[in-house]
């Protein structure tokens, strides 16, 4: 009786709530199937799984040895990361994705890509000598709450290198690639040169220039003339190897926590660490955005797949002289390229490498592939044209409702304390049972650089107080993290007591110690503690 209410009630679509959810569905309904169909997989990359739609935002540091990749990470996160080691020679050997955990510890490459929760479960296909050589490593850390980081071995020169992997390195940094959201492409200012195997993995990289950074690492170590002279090095070797007609932005300082030697640049290195800071904390509000916009990249070369499998098929014999042919079509392949774009009105730009797609069609057999249904293709087109389109007002939904969704923690936090916008180590402190403040003995040596400052009112405001931070050379991020501890009341200035603090921390971070995340007991100048104490 009421069977018209329930055939109505199938045809209604259910409610879209996230960005990530309609991607999700998409994906399943309409790319996957057509994916399988055109055996897209055994060409490209493999299918998407719930993982890839669901995972924090992630970036790839990638770099020759000895640029500092692992120093990087370890001064975004203020700590170091299990596995982590640094030295002038290749000391990191693996890919290791550094992600969030309650508890720190290390998560070998074989377990890993069995986890359904974790977006690597289709690195399987490049075998044990890479799974050898993949690694998570696992820390409570804030920064990682919000994004994961992807630390990859040094980049060597010579062939020698490159076989002695055991593994496509190449291809590994190209799967990378195509999930990441940002590549910074780490380089020395003393070691400018691109070896073969690093335009090798430039290469790999075709097709996601929008989300490459440069990073000219160490370049406190030369001076302004010479740093000038570096950086247009830099950017004519870059023009040998990524052919684009636009120029990667490149972003230069000194990225890791020890004092700069060359202080002359410092205005410039922090006016650089905060834009890239500033793009690198905007990751997870762009995060739905960017699945968006790989979905349709994706999506547009399963369509050209499509076209390519099924005209391959369409002119191959159906009896005699098909190995010939084969090789024939293969031959042509890119005048074929040049037809289906002429004949279905296809970007140039949408087709996959030439030398690479005959290298794949040589152990294809050509009669197997799928004829053209057009159908499906259009189902594909309408939703390119339609169902990605009604998406895009959740993508700015999203948007105002989570204007605070940003990277916080580590060194993001030290660049934006105090005036300096733009764990603690064993040893570092002895705490004591008794009430005395650890800094009351070289409180006098410190309050002749106050007294001289000229204080107002017993107080030096931020400017006075950075200009004198600031020639100790040590870091924006670290000076700010300084700050933070050292102003207690929080008041914007600096009297005697929490000047002489912040002398004491600067000379604990001077002598290769930690800062402790917040301002212990015992480190709280005297006339202070009762304020701190009723606060808590």
């Amino acid at each position: 009786m009421f069977s018209w209410m329930k055939k109505q009630e199938k045809k209604s679509p259910e409610e879209i709530r996230t960005v990530t959810e309609g991607l999700r569905r998409l994906y399943r309904s309409k790319l996957l199937p057509l994916e399988e169909f055109y055996r897209f997989h055994d060409f490209h990359s493999p299918a998407l799984e719930d993982a890839d739609f669901d995972n924090k935002p992630m970036i790839l540091v990638v770099g020759q040895y000895s640029t500092g990749k692992t120093t990087f990470i370890q001064y975004l996160l203020e700590e170091d990361f299990p596995g982590s080691r640094v030295g002038p020679e290749p000391t990191t050997d693996s890919f290791i994705a550094v992600m969030h955990g309650e508890v720190e510890g290390v998560i070998p490459g074989n377990a890993l890509i069995v986890d359904p929760d974790k977006p690597f479960r289709k690195l399987n296909p490049f075998g044990n000598s890479f799974l050898n050589r993949l690694t998570c490593a696992q820390l409570p850390n804030q920064v990682l709450q919000s994004i994961s980081i992807i630390d990859t071995p040094g980049i060597l020169s010579g062939a020698k290198q490159r076989v002695s992997r055991g593994y496509d390195f190449a291809a590994v940094l190209q799967w990378f690639a195509e999930r990441v959201d940002r590549i910074i492409l780490l380089f020395d200012a003393h070691k400018l040169e691109i070896s073969d195997e690093f335009s090798e993995a430039i290469r790999a990289l075709k097709g996601n220039e929008d989300k490459i950074r440069v990073v000219l690492n160490k370049a406190d170590q030369v001076d302004t003339q010479q740093l000038m002279r570096v950086y247009g090095a830099l950017m004519w070797s870059l023009g040998k190897v990524v052919n684009t007609p636009e120029v990667l932005r490149v972003y230069i300082g000194s990225f890791w926590s020890e004092p700069l030697l060359i202080s002359s640049n410092r205005k410039l290195f922090e006016l650089e660490e905060q834009d890239l800071f500033q793009d690198l904390q905007n990751l997870p509000r762009n995060a739905a955005l960017r699945k968006l916009n790989d979905l349709v990249k994706r999506a547009r070369l399963v369509r050209v797949h499509a076209y390519i499998m099924s005209y391959l098929k369409k002119e191959m014999p159906s009896v005699f002289g098909k190995e010939n042919k084969k090789k024939q079509l293969i031959l042509k392949l890119g005048q074929i390229f040049s037809k289906i774009q002429l004949e279905h009105h296809i970007s140039p730009g949408d087709f996959p490498d030439l030398n690479k797609m005959q290298e794949q069609l040589m152990v294809h057999d050509f009669n197997k592939f799928p004829s053209l249904k057009p159908k499906m293709l259009e189902a594909l087109d309408d939703m390119l044209t339609y169902e990605i389109a009604k998406l895009m007002p959740l993508v700015r939904q999203e948007e105002l409702e989570m204007p605070e969704q940003m990277v916080h923690g580590g060194a993001f936090d030290g660049t934006s304390n105090g005036p300096f916008i733009e764990g603690m180590c064993d040893g570092a402190y002895e705490v004591g049972e008794d009430d005395e403040w650890v800094v009351t003995k070289d409180k006098p040596k410190y309050d002749e650089i106050f007294y001289n400052l000229s204080p107002t009112d017993g107080k030096i405001n931020g400017v006075k107080a950075k200009n004198w931070m600031i020639t100790t050379k040590l870091p924006n991020s670290v000076l700010g993290k300084i700050w933070k501890l050292s102003d207690v009341d929080k008041d914007g200035m600096l009297d005697d007591e929490e000047f002489a603090l912040a002398s004491h921390l600067i000379e604990v971070k001077l002598d290769g110690h930690g800062l402790p995340s917040e301002l212990p007991g015992y480190l709280v100048p005297p006339s202070k503690r009762r304020q701190v104490g009723s606060a808590e």
